[in-house]
């Protein structure tokens, strides 16, 4: 339905990499959240009543606490669509990502609340009544939430959105705590067990688990994650496409929000190229990357010696390096003869995990190249990527 709804009222759709498409498909999404999930509200508070059951209470105000997070989410694709203005150059894209940690925070508030419910129905038990029209509205608000979970899951990897992932995961959440409170009426009906505040505060531990997942995804864009390596190998291989490039690295790639990158390499060329050629080169990568992978980028040339002696030496060094973590890399290498030893300077890169300081990581290099057959000093700078 929401497919079919997308493809008759977004035009554009399924280009989902255009902007426009892709915050209307956000706001569809979102206008559908707040009526299913203010209509599961009413049924299940209609249930509610009709057995005082707080488990199925809960759940009602659970699906309330869902509307409300899509009028948030909707909020928040609206204002991220924002255009660039002169106190945000970059755009509002990351709007969507506060947009998801808030509705983040609303689900886990929620979630506190059913707790606290929950265990005052435990210490305080009441009779359950029963009712078959409690388990057909149970029954379809399983069903509406799978499915609920499934378009924004599938839309959400279209449009690559984080808070639409964050609701999927919220709606399979609350798909799994129904269930719980269905069988946890029928047990009670049957059993006249008081299951009621139990499953209640089984409801609850679902919709926390839930926000503690929707504010992991939200947070990490926020604070700055690396790049998919899907992304990058696409980037590497764009660049690499054109033989004047010789090889690619410091690659950074900057999040503004969906649709909003901008991304900083390294292109490494040859020394004795033509200067002005491969400039141009290079501005035709940029706008390549731009048309592309939809991102702004920026590109440092890198003029590299091709001379045979330095590039065997560079092989050395690489090896060298290897021997400490073979995911070590060099760039930027260099020779500079003296007439007592030959400097070897180049930037070594290593993984954030690598048990060793970057000081330390710089003296045992060091300590290696002069172990090299004839007299090399390492000028090394060692740093971190952020792949």
């Amino acid at each position: 339905m929401i497919e079919l709804l997308a493809r008759r009222l977004i035009p554009g759709y399924p280009n989902t990499e255009d902007p426009n498409v892709r915050r209307r498909c956000g706001m569809l999404c979102g206008l559908a959240g707040i009526v299913l999930n203010v209509l599961l509200c009413a049924l299940k508070l209609f249930a509610g009543l009709l057995s005082g059951s707080i488990a199925i209470t809960a759940d009602a105000l659970n699906n309330l606490s869902d509307a409300g997070s899509s009028v948030v989410s909707l909020l928040g694709f609206h204002l991220a669509a924002q255009e660039p203005d002169r106190d945000h150059p970059f755009g509002h894209g990351r709007m969507e990502y506060i947009s998801g940690l808030i509705v983040a925070m609303l689900i886990i508030l929620m979630g506190f609340e059913l707790l606290k419910s929950s265990v005052e129905k435990i210490i305080r038990p009441e009779a359950v009544d029963f009712h078959p029209a409690i388990l057909l509205i149970l029954a379809l608000s399983i069903a509406v939430k799978l499915y609920m979970c499934a378009y924004n899951r599938r839309l959400g990897r279209k449009i690559r959105s984080s808070a639409m992932a964050a609701t999927a995961a919220d709606s399979l959440s609350d798909a799994a705590a129904t269930t719980a409170v269905l069988l946890a009426t029928l047990a009670g009906h049957y059993t006249r067990l008081p299951l009621d505040g139990w499953f209640g505060l089984l409801v609850a531990l679902f919709v926390l688990r839930g926000g503690w997942s929707a504010a992991q995804d939200t947070v990490s864009p926020l604070l700055g994650q690396p790049p998919s390596p899907e992304f990058v190998g696409e980037v590497e291989a764009l660049v690499l496409s054109h033989p004047e490039i010789i090889g690619v690295h410091d690659l950074i790639v900057h999040d503004y929000g969906p649709g909003r990158l901008m991304i900083t390499l390294h292109a490494e060329v040859r020394c004795d190229g033509d200067m002005i050629v491969l400039h141009d080169v290079v501005d035709t990568v940029e706008g390549e990357l731009g048309r592309q992978m939809h991102c702004l980028a920026t590109i440092h040339m890198d003029p590299v010696s091709c001379d045979e002696a330095v590039s065997e030496k560079r092989e050395e060094v690489a090896a060298l390096l290897r021997t400490i973590d073979d995911r070590i890399s060099l760039h930027d290498f260099r020779m500079v003869e003296g007439p007592t030893h030959t400097n070897l300077i180049f930037d070594a890169q290593v993984p954030f995990d690598l048990p060793l300081t970057n000081r330390e990581a710089a003296l045992r290099i060091r300590a290696l190249v002069q172990t090299m057959p004839g007299n090399y000093f390492a000028v090394v700078k060692v740093e971190k990527g952020y792949l």
